[in-house]
């Protein structure tokens, strides 16, 4: 543990030579296309699938009607998402048809000429029309448990905190501002498209190999509307490009087993770039007020706040987006007085869902913005301001839940400042101007005319895994053997590798624990426990201390083994205790490694055990109090950026990132997902907006050539100081890391370039207009 070993994937994934889902493939299979919706809410009046059905190549055609299964529904949290459209559609792009063809584009040709006569129904967009007076409903029978604590059934889900009195602290206040900021939609733009292929078995059953970040979720959803018990879907996980939460939800899974039972062929489907938009949720919208107040010597007297998130059309996660909004949306200050309401809306505009940051991002945004704001009106250094307000260990959250675990929000805050600033000018060459290097780049629309720098901080905190009493428990199944004269050993778990690095600190943590070199990772499949979901920062945590008390309990059996075998005092006995015992890890295949084979002997010792972090509760549904969280991270910037004041035009220069880990199992991959989420910040900060017609709650922008991501010519220096603070908590004293630069990357950006332009920008992305226009 500690030594950054390299994925034993890289090579393979920046060569071209790994294998994602869309890659899979059988000789005898079928292509799957689905049919979408061309409106964002209309009554379905007819669907005609006989031209379809005729066309030369076409194996099936399915519609809601020949849904084999009683249950026609499914969701994450709440069972609210049609497998295909019934009735009515409720979202551009909702699913209404499936086509399996000899072809990919005699499917797509096929799914064309299915008639659906649609009669257009008026949209709900935003809070005004889902709320207002005589407001439609988006679903008109909501049976969750959610629906007797919401003021209006389009709202999904409310969750107040509230705690000490806000009114009477804020009459205390020597200063109070408020602010209105608004937060666009986000897309996880993965590279690798939705994508599986599903496999009828002889049992009746169905194999799928799918790209996804959660087996057993998938699974549970997917079996009942099979009509199959869950032993007859048997899961495997494939090659992923990339999630970021947008791969927590459904996308293809049933639609592709539907296919496969139908026509008793194996059936792939992949989303081209078009479907890909449609076919997974996004970061949830959101319009945020705050009000902060404090006195004059600079502490904080009181928050008062109201988060609106958008939903969409369907739950997806939105309650739990909602709980982390909400007991997360003071930031990471010490502040006794506080009253916030957060709720996220049905509408008819895209589903939202899980993204990196899940609800914290949004909050981090706005009360950063306000930080700011509220240290010029008291004439302090912003930096200062918020160390005065810094939470510590023992600080009590808004929530009421007292942080047992180091916070030094102070001290990252005090390293990205003491950070040397990058040279100025350093576009300046000795044969003029680089363009490269300034706002605009290779488009040479400046050459250092009307380019101001600015410089900006924020911090910010996220809970790490599942929250407010879920059962969150990862399982890992760790075998040792001898195999060729040498002990290996082999862990299974189910956990979905997107990326983040559990094949490296998986193989990590049995090496330390059981000093064995030969260590073997297992696909991951649904033959062995539920690993819970790649998400909320908790496989390393949850799935890492899965296999660590795994070979905690296999060293303790091979070590009975050899007390039962040699007996205690025999030289092979005790060398492969000195092993498992020190977990001294052995290289050269000597002397110990030999003794360790010599106990294990013929025998195999094979352990699968469940994990669970300590328990959560939930929220008060009144006052928010409760011990939500299991764990929170603290991550803070510093942005440079150079902005072209006539065209608006910004180029971030610098990102440099302090952050809190706990303990880096693996060095290296932890600087890979700071770098990765800060890279993620900056493209909300400044380009990534899905954006949604608000007459017709049509996508305006479903490609990569008109939604932006960062490239590497966007992406600057983004230097990472690492803190290791152990959470005693926690296996090896960790902290999830993935996320929490997710947050204040986007605040810090923001504040640069409030301070290079002088306007206040209470809008993410800044757009070119909002830098130039009156």
């Amino acid at each position: 543990m500690g030594e950054s070993t390299l994925r034993p994937d890289g090579v393979l994934k920046v060569t071209g030579e790994f294998a994602y889902a869309s890659d899979l493939w059988h000789e005898d299979m079928l292509w799957g296309y689905t049919l979408r919706s061309p409106v964002a809410h209309a009554r379905i009046v007819s669907v005609d699938t006989s031209q379809a059905l005729a066309t030369p190549g076409v194996y099936a055609v399915l519609t809601y009607d020949d849904l084999p299964a009683e249950a026609k529904h499914y969701g994450l949290e709440i069972r609210d998402t049609p497998v295909l459209a019934h009735g009515k559609v409720r979202h551009h792009g909702e699913p209404v048809a499936l086509v399996a063809a000899d072809h990919p584009e005699t499917a797509r040709r096929a799914a064309a000429k299915i008639q659906v006569e649609y009669e257009e129904l008026p949209v709900i967009t935003d809070e005004a029309s889902a709320t207002g007076p005589g407001a439609a409903l988006v679903h008109e029978h909501r049976t969750d448990h959610y629906a007797g604590h919401v003021p209006h059934p389009n709202v999904l889900h409310r969750q107040p905190v509230i705690r000490g009195d806000a009114d009477a602290a804020a009459a205390r206040a020597d200063a109070i501002v408020t602010g209105e900021y608004v937060f666009g939609m986000q897309d996880q733009a993965f590279l690798g498209p939705e994508s599986g292929l599903a496999v009828p078995a002889e049992d009746g059953g169905v194999d799928l190999y799918v790209a996804t970040q959660w087996l057993h979720s998938d699974l549970r959803q997917i079996a009942p509307v099979l009509g199959l018990p869950e032993d007859k879907v048997r899961m495997t996980l494939s090659g992923v490009g990339g999630a970021f939460g947008g791969r927590e939800d459904l996308s293809m899974q049933i639609h592709g087993c539907l296919l496969a039972l139908r026509t008793g062929k194996p059936v792939k489907i992949v989303y081209n770039r078009f479907e890909s938009f449609f076919g997974h949720v996004h970061r949830h919208p959101a319009r945020l007020w705050y009000e902060h107040g404090a006195t004059k010597d600079g502490k904080l007297t009181h928050v008062r706040a109201r988060i609106v998130l958008d939903g969409g059309a369907y739950a997806s996660s939105s309650p739990a987006v909602v709980g982390n909004a909400a007991s997360l949306g003071v930031g990471p200050y010490v502040v006794h007085d506080v009253d916030v309401e957060a709720l996220a809306l049905y509408t008819n505009n895209p589903p939202c869902g899980a993204m990196r940051g899940f609800g914290a991002v949004q909050a981090c945004f706005a009360y950063e913005a306000q930080m700011d704001r509220l240290a010029a009106e008291l004439g302090l250094d912003p930096v200062e301001f918020r160390q005065r307000n810094a939470m510590e260990q023992g600080s009590v959250m808004p929530t009421g839940q007292v942080v047992d675990a180091p916070a030094p929000v102070a001290e990252l805050l005090r390293r990205v400042k003491a950070r040397p600033l990058p040279p100025e000018r350093q576009w300046e060459t000795s044969e003029g101007p680089d363009v490269r290097a300034l706002p605009g780049g290779l488009s040479n629309t400046t050459h250092g005319e009307g380019v101001v720098r600015g410089v900006g901080y924020a911090v910010g905190i996220k809970n790490v895994g599942f929250s407010e009493g879920f059962d969150d428990y990862s399982t890992a199944r760790v075998r040792m053997e001898v195999i060729g004269g040498e002990p290996v050993v082999t862990v299974h778990t189910a956990m979905a590798e997107v990326g983040q690095g559990g094949v490296t600190v998986h193989a990590q943590i049995a090496r330390t624990e059981l000093g064995v070199t030969a260590v073997t990772i297992q696909p991951a499949d649904t033959r062995v426990g539920s690993a819970g979901s790649t998400s909320a920062s908790r496989q390393t945590y949850l799935t890492g201390g899965a296999v660590k008390q795994a070979c905690e309990a296999v060293r303790e059996r091979v070590l009975a083994l050899g007390r039962r075998r040699f007996g205690s005092h025999h030289p092979a006995w005790a060398t492969a205790e000195l092993v498992l015992e020190d977990g001294k890890v052995v290289t050269d295949g000597g002397e110990a490694l030999a003794a360790l084979a010599d106990v294990l002997g013929d025998e195999a010792v094979d352990v699968e055990l469940e994990f669970r972090h300590r328990p959560t509760e939930p929220f008060d549904l009144r006052t928010g109090q409760g011990n939500g969280h299991v764990q929170y991270s603290f991550a803070a910037h510093r942005a440079v950026v150079e902005v072209d004041t006539e065209l608006g035009l910004v180029k971030v220069i610098e990102l440099a990132c302090a952050q809190d880990v706990g303990k880096a199992l693996n060095p290296l991959s932890v600087q890979g997902q700071i770098q990765g989420g800060t890279t993620q910040g900056l493209g909300i900060a400044v380009m990534e907006e899905i954006v949604v017609d608000p007459l017709t709650a049509k996508v305006r922008n479903p490609s990569f050539t008109d939604y932006l991501i960062p490239t590497i010519l966007d992406t600057p220096t983004i230097p990472v100081d690492i803190l290791e603070l152990a959470d005693h908590h926690a296996p090896y004293g960790l902290r999830g890391a993935g996320e929490a630069p997710t947050l204040s990357a986007t605040p810090a950006v923001l504040a640069a370039i409030r301070q290079a332009t002088g306007r206040a920008l209470n809008r993410v992305p800044v757009r070119p207009e909002h830098l130039t226009g009156p």
